[in-house]
């Protein structure tokens, strides 16, 4: 269903500040990391000692941390998935009248698309070097999750859209920063070194996302409530959702993926429930006046979903049981 004409008027209105956002929010190519920088130099005459110590160090990571460690890594590669989604989206167009021109917000997809790329990248390699996974069946995850695509329950919506990357972006954050923690506490500085700065990255996009949220409340408040309300009342599925390992339908693989990163305290749904928290407390919802009857109830939904997440939460137990991955070879200490 195509957009109102007052969506495409908010969007073309706030695509005037977006090459200002890119500036603020991403990092130019010449000056941001690249995976080279946090992995051995392989054209250096040590190199090996440098891979031998990453094997080393890897020996001292359980199995669930593979687990979740490689989950990450599929998300993060699944990328062309999500640049297809979001370049879909209404008022964003890849070509104007002129052969190659296109719109601020194709330009900011495409920027934050080759950040985003070199998360997938650098945790690739070093999941190869480590020796501790089976990345063939890893490979064949990460292509059955391009295959299989995916839906988050947006449409082509910009509004429901920018709900889910705020939220996303901040869930990743969490996601790589506990795993680069729970990293360093084992003796790994690489690897807790990587996960740390791809954190920072993902810090950096939530923070760009829930601005383009606030700016849409402040031109549609009442459009933009409802589309809040509409996302979280669906609940928000994550971008692997549909990650399945080979031979394997689309069925357990997330939820044992999600158990084992509930087991290690990577991302809970304690989380989640503060994610938005943090959501209604930087769109100031219980601030807004002037909302129709609709986004009224909406809002008031909202206020309310936290605590009531939380009494469900408390009564949910996590299965204590491993689930025997595909992708993490059963030797060593896994």
């Amino acid at each position: 269903m195509a957009l109102s004409n007052v969506r495409l008027e908010v969007m073309q209105t706030i695509e005037k500040k977006v090459d200002g956002f890119i500036d603020q929010y991403l990092i130019p190519v010449e000056d941001i990391w690249q995976p080279t920088d946090l992995l051995p130099d392989l054209q250096k005459e040590n190199y090996a000692e440098d891979i031998d110590q990453i094997r080393e160090e890897a020996k001292e990571l359980g199995y669930d941390f593979w687990v979740v460690l490689v989950a990450d890594m599929v998300t993060e590669e699944a990328l062309p998935t999500y640049e297809s989604w979001l370049m879909d989206m209404e008022g964003v167009e890849q070509h104007g009248k002129s052969r190659g021109e296109s719109n601020s917000w194709a330009k900011w997809v495409r920027h934050w698309t080759g950040e985003e790329n070199r998360h997938g990248d650098t945790l690739n390699k070093y999941l190869y070097l480590s020796g501790r996974v089976n990345m063939k069946e890893i490979e064949k995850t990460t292509q059955y999750l391009i295959n299989d695509g995916f839906d988050i329950g947006t449409g082509r919506d910009p509004y429901r859209n920018f709900v889910y990357t705020s939220f996303q972006e901040l869930a990743t954050n969490i996601s790589h920063k506990r795993v680069g923690q729970l990293a360093k506490k084992k003796g790994n500085k690489m690897l807790a070194k990587m996960c740390n700065i791809i954190a920072g990255d993902e810090m950096r996009h939530y923070m760009a996302y829930r601005e383009f949220v606030k700016t849409i409340f402040e031109h549609d408040p009442s459009e933009m409530m409802l589309a809040f309300h509409d996302m979280m009342k669906k609940k928000i599925v994550m971008p692997a959702q549909f990650i399945r390992e080979s031979g394997e339908g689309i069925a357990s693989a997330f939820e044992n993926f999600s158990n084992a990163a509930q087991r290690l305290g990577v991302y809970t749904t304690e989380d989640y429930i503060n994610i938005l928290k943090t959501l209604n407390n930087y769109w100031e919802i219980d601030k807004m006046r002037g909302l129709t009857d609709e986004a009224q109830k909406a809002r008031d939904y909202l206020m309310k979903l936290p605590d009531r997440m939380t009494r469900i939460a408390d009564r949910m137990a996590i299965p204590e049981d491993q689930h025997k991955f595909k992708w993490v070879e059963p030797n060593g200490t896994l």
